[in-house]
């Protein structure tokens, strides 16, 4: 008997997205700070690919539930924005999302935001659809 494709074998479902951005001037308030509109549309970002590929569907925000802006990020700081599926309903993913800091020259890494996001799956039609559940914790 051929060896089986492991291509063939449907792996689980994606829970996790992670994003890279560096800090560039336009996006820096006045203080060189990230905008925080600018952290939220990267979170936001995260959590729709997260949830798209968990899903396989079209997905739109439902809501954002608390972000909590702990430390600043500065320009020239790289951004990496994780986004993790940790809840699924008949039809809703939430997802919560980090930004994590690091200087490029020292290595550093720091958590500075986290939040939730709730994402929606959409049928053909843009009617709310039935995501499959999470698969339990092995």
């Amino acid at each position: 008997m051929p060896p089986s494709d492991p291509a063939a074998v449907p792996a689980a479902a994606p829970t996790e997205a992670r994003l890279q951005e560096i800090v560039f001037p336009d996006h820096t308030n006045h203080l060189g700070t990230l905008f925080g509109g600018q952290a939220l549309a990267w979170m936001d970002k995260a959590a729709f690919i997260a949830a798209s590929r968990y899903s396989r569907r079209t997905v739109v925000t439902a809501r954002s539930e608390q972000v909590d802006f702990r430390l600043p990020i500065r320009q020239g700081q790289l951004v990496e924005t994780i986004a993790r599926v940790v809840e699924v309903g008949r039809t809703s993913m939430q997802v919560d999302v980090e930004l994590v800091a690091e200087d490029l020259l020292s290595g550093e890494r720091e958590t500075c935001t986290r939040g939730r996001f709730v994402m929606i799956a959409l049928d053909s039609r843009g009617r709310p659809a039935a995501v499959k559940p999470l698969p339990a914790p092995a």
